[in-house]
């Protein structure tokens, strides 16, 4: 493993998917118990993509009050079946959040018949539990969530807002073997925004595999700057960025 901060930004590099999915489950759920002897309950936000698989399933298996954690997702389709296999909340449904008892999740709905009111009542729902944790992946356009850079704002007066999806996102989706073709990938999505990401007060950034390796040259070594949205994880006081040797090849 190697370890270096750039900015604000801690970074952890390792050998493979496996051991760096281990390794962020298991500052995930160190975390968690940190926070639990001090509240109540803890708030988490999680992304739904490929690029989490090992993390999900390995922090599944921390020793964990689940009962005690609330859970969310950051970005939904829109238009897209609520039983659609490429639905974020189906896939957290299955790699984690039917696995432990959870205290609550909240789901994005990106069916609901306004969505301007959607996005408004998850906003809510996020004032009402507050962020203790946010687990993130980069997109290989540098987008978080679905802030792809002609929708990034860092100072976004919206915490949730429906987005349409650049190419290199949509075709991101078929790289990643969640659809056939691009013309299958939804236009639209809802989004947490930045500054409603950015509201956590632990970042944790779980980015493996070979293509995301400009993504992450261009979040490392780009100026901080909404063309590349995830260069401001580098501001994030409490952040820390896990990689394997096929996202990282040059450190």
């Amino acid at each position: 493993m190697k370890i270096f901060k750039k900015d604000a930004l801690e970074v952890r590099i390792y050998d493979d998917r496996v051991a760096m999915g281990s390794a962020a489950a298991e500052m995930v759920g160190q975390r968690i118990n940190e926070l639990l002897e001090r509240q109540e309950t803890v708030n988490i936000v999680f992304a739904a993509a490929p690029s989490q698989n090992e993390f999900l399933a390995a922090v599944g298996e921390q020793p964990v009050d689940w009962h005690r954690v609330n859970a969310f997702h950051m970005d939904e389709y829109t238009g897209l079946p609520g039983d659609a296999p490429q639905s974020f909340g189906k896939f957290l449904r299955e790699k984690l959040f039917s696995r432990v008892a959870l205290r609550a999740v909240h789901y994005l709905d990106g069916n609901a018949a306004n969505l301007a009111e959607e996005c408004r009542r998850y906003r809510g729902l996020l004032e009402e539990h507050p962020t203790d944790i946010v687990v993130l992946g980069i997109g290989e356009n540098t987008h978080l969530a679905f802030n792809d850079p002609h929708v990034a704002r860092f100072d976004d007066p919206f915490w949730v807002k429906a987005v349409k999806l650049d190419k290199d996102c949509r075709r991101q989706q078929v790289n990643d073997g969640c659809f056939a073709t691009i013309d299958e990938v939804p236009e639209y999505a809802l989004t947490m925004t930045i500054p409603a990401l950015f509201r956590a007060t632990y970042a944790y950034v779980i980015v493996p595999g070979e293509r995301k390796a400009r993504a992450m040259d261009c979040t490392l070594n780009e100026r901080i700057t909404q063309r590349y949205p995830s260069t401001v994880l580098r501001r994030h006081p409490r952040a820390v960025l896990f990689a394997d040797k096929e996202s990282m090849p040059n450190c």
